[in-house]
């Protein structure tokens, strides 16, 4: 059985005690079972009005969901992302314990977006010269950012990007339009891809989108983007979900996982660290006041 198929049947079958809701809702115009007939149970009842909220103040869509309301879709990456990482947005000590877990240089989360976590984040202006520049839609953003201080006040930007169920197919996405934009900041001689990597080979998902974040955060370091000294991009895939971490979709690519054939391509395989969720939140157990999110998360989803 396939990681995604478990997944929707986990849902499923916690469906009426976890979100007391029957399913079917609609989803491309069809009920499902995997679907919630009310989408805001989708998120966590100690984040939801919030993060509703937060949100549609900035103006941030929702995967398949409607202005006010996430998707009702039960295996949404975007909607586990939020129920993950919203509840650290207003605690400076749970968000510490997590940016510990990834880098243990870091000394202390610092604030952003008046939080500790911003989400759909996509800098303060357009530096891949992509033709849109709004959060979460037609640019290239990350499901999430937090910022760090190192003991020597060293600021470090983390980009984290979220996945779930997904896996891929090997479908070139190279086309002219993209390649004017991305392909200059891959070959460059200061940018983050070692000498010899052919652009056209990075265009197959999910190398693209992480083509697209590395160059982002390569940007945001460079521009000094929220006066960060230094910028990683962090990869949070749950380890059974085996049908997107080994299949290396591109050709061209050579490696064990995905993490393997994208630290070969890096200068600094150290900015690209893949993590599983349990593990990431793993510190976050020691921290007060933490047990009721995390009996959520472990029933739903670990």
């Amino acid at each position: 059985m396939s990681y995604r198929e478990e997944q929707r049947q986990r849902a499923v079958a916690t469906r009426d005690t976890l979100f007391k809701d029957p399913g079917t809702g609609l989803f491309f115009g069809k009920q499902r079972d995997f679907v919630l007939k009310d989408p805001s149970l989708n998120l966590w009842a100690g984040i939801r009005d919030d993060a509703k909220l937060y949100f549609s103040t900035n103006r941030i869509p929702w995967w398949k969901g409607t202005e006010s309301d996430p998707t009702g879709h039960l295996l949404s990456s975007q909607v586990a992302c939020v129920n993950h990482l919203y509840f650290l947005r207003q605690r400076q000590d749970v968000a510490t314990a997590v940016l510990k877990q990834i880098d243990q240089e870091i000394q202390e989360a610092l604030p952003i977006d008046e939080g500790y976590v911003s989400f759909e984040f996509i800098g303060s202006k357009q530096y891949l010269k992509e033709p849109a520049f709004t959060r979460g839609a037609n640019c290239t953003s990350v499901d999430a950012v937090m910022l760090g201080s190192t003991s020597d006040k060293k600021r470090i930007l983390f980009l984290i990007e979220w996945k779930y169920t997904e896996s891929y197919n090997p479908e070139d996405k190279y086309i002219p339009r993209r390649a004017n934009a991305y392909d200059p900041l891959i070959v460059n001689a200061a940018g983050p891809f070692i000498e010899g990597v052919a652009p056209q080979s990075l265009y197959f998902e999910p190398f693209y989108q992480m083509m697209r974040q590395t160059l982002l955060a390569t940007q945001f370091e460079k521009h000094g983007e929220l006066g960060c000294d230094r910028c990683v991009n962090v990869h949070v895939i749950p380890k059974e979900n085996k049908a997107l971490k080994d299949t290396v979709t591109s050709p061209s690519l050579k490696g064990r996982s995905i993490h393997d054939a994208w630290r070969r391509l890096l200068r600094e395989p150290d900015k690209y660290i893949p993590i599983d969720p349990p593990k990431l939140l793993k510190t976050a157990r020691s921290v007060p006041d933490t047990k009721s999110c995390l009996n959520y998360l472990k029933a739903r989803y670990w």
